[in-house]
C-alpha cells in the first residue's frame, strides 16, 4: 500500500521539533532531500528546555548551510506547566552535551512566535503544506485552539509519539512526547481533521537497524556523519547496553525515533502498512495518563480516522537515513 502526497513539484514542509539529537537527524533528512521545500521550524520545550531547543536547531541548519530557513520560538511549557526533560538520554543541552563554540546565537531566532507563524504559512498555503511534529504538541494544541480552521488548511500531518499496545518509554504505559503533554496531544488528535499519520513508539522499535549498520553509518568521514556521532555517544551509553536491549521494544539495535515520521512525510511510499481508525489519549488515568488509545471497535463514533503506521519499506527509509550524512 502506497501513501503519496500531492502532485506539487516540491513538497512543502514546516516542521515542529523539541530538538534533541533524533530530531537533528530527523531535519537533516528533511533538508538532504532535493524535493522538499522547509518553510520553517518551530520549536518547543520537550528533551531540553525551549532555548537549548532553539540553539540546537540553528546548530544543525549551520551544518547544513541552510542557516537561509527561518526558526521560531514556541511554547516552553506544556499546556499544565507541568514540564519533563529527557536530559538524561539526550544530555542536558539535547545533543549529547558536546557544545560547539561557533554555534550560531539566539539573535537568528525570528521575532514572531512559533504559533503565529503556523497561522501564517498555513494561509499563505492553503492545503499544501505537510506538518510535522516530532516533540511534544504544545504548539500544535494552542495553534488550532487560537484559529479552528488551522488543520483544514494543511495538506497532512505527521506526528512522531504515542502508542499502540501501551508500551511507555517515559512512564510504564506512555510515550514521552505525549507524555510531556497530555493535553495537548489530546487536542490535537481530536480537533485535527487534515490527513494524520502517526510513527508509534512500537512502530519505531520494531523497525530498527542493527549496530553494525549504524557504526558504518556514522564513520563515513564527512562533517554531517561525525556529528550525528558526537550527538549520539551520549545516549548509546544507555541504548546500547545489554539491560537497555533486553528491555526494549523488539530487542538490540539502533532507533532515531523522529526520522520515521519524517521520512513518511518526505516519501509517503515509505509507509507500507497502516491502522486506519480513531485515536484519542488518556488525560486522567492513574497509570496510563498520556496513552495514546486506539478505538479499533468505533467507540468512540469519531468520523476522522488517523494512519498508525505499522510498516516500512527498510530499503528506502535506510536511503533516506544514509543521505543524511552525505556531503559536507
Amino acid at each position: 500500500m502506497e501513501f503519496k502526497q500531492g502532485k506539487a513539484q516540491k513538497k512543502l514542509l514546516l516542521i515542529d521539533v523539541d530538538c534533541g539529537t533524533d530530531d537533528a537527524q530527523a531535519i537533516m533528512m528533511a533538508i538532504a532531500c532535493p524535493d522538499v521545500e522547509i518553510l520553517g521550524i518551530t520549536c518547543v520545550g520537550g528533551n531540553t528546555d525551549l532555548e537549548n531547543v532553539c540553539r540546537n536547531v540553528l546548530r544543525v541548519l549551520k551544518l547544513c548551510g541552510r542557516l537561509d530557513i527561518p526558526v521560531f520560538r514556541g511554547s516552553s511549557t506544556a499546556i499544565l506547566g507541568q514540564n519533563i526533560h529527557a536530559s538524561d538520554f539526550h544530555g542536558v543541552d539535547g545533543l549529547g552535551d558536546v557544545p560547539d563554540a561557533n554555534a550560531p546565537g539566539l539573535e537568528l531566532i525570528q521575532k514572531e512566535h512559533a504559533v503565529d507563524a503556523m497561522k501564517k504559512f498555513a494561509c499563505e498555503y492553503p492545503g499544501q503544506i505537510s506538518l510535522v511534529a516530532t516533540g511534544p504538541l504544545t504548539n500544535l494544541a494552542l495553534t488550532v485552539k487560537m484559529d479552528p480552521t488551522f488543520p483544514q488548511k494543511l495538506h497532512s500531518l505527521y506526528i512522531m509519539g504515542g502508542n499502540m499496545e501501551s508500551r511507555g518509554n517515559t512512564t510504564a504505559c506512555g510515550e514521552f512526547n505525549f507524555v510531556a503533554d497530555p493535553e495537548a496531544a489530546y487536542i490535537v488528535l481530536n480537533d485535527y481533521l487534515c490527513p494524520t499519520y502517526i510513527a508509534t513508539w512500537e512502530f519505531a522499535c520494531r523497525h530498527k537497524f542493527t549496530w553494525e549498520w549504524y557504526d558504518k553509518w556514522v564513520n563515513m568521514g564527512t562533517k554531517k556523519s561525525d556529528f550525528i556521532k558526537k550527538i549520539y555517544a551520549h545516549s548509546l551509553q544507555f541504548s546500547r547496553t545489554e539491560k537497555e536491549e533486553k528491555a526494549i521494544v523488539g530487542g538490540p539495535g539502533f532507533v532515531s525515533c523522529d526520522s520515521y515520521a519524517m521520512a513518511a512525510a518526505i516519501d509517503g511510499s515509505t509507509v507500507t502498512k497502516v491502522i486506519e481508525c480513531a485515536v484519542t489519549v488518556e488525560i486522567t488515568g492513574k497509570f496510563t495518563r498520556g496513552m495514546m488509545v486506539l478505538d479499533l471497535i468505533d467507540d468512540l463514533k469519531k468520523q476522522n480516522k488517523a494512519f498508525v503506521i505499522t510498516e516500512c519499506d527498510m530499503e528506502k527509509f535506510k536511503a533516506l537515513m544514509e543521505s543524511t550524512v552525505l556531503g559536507d
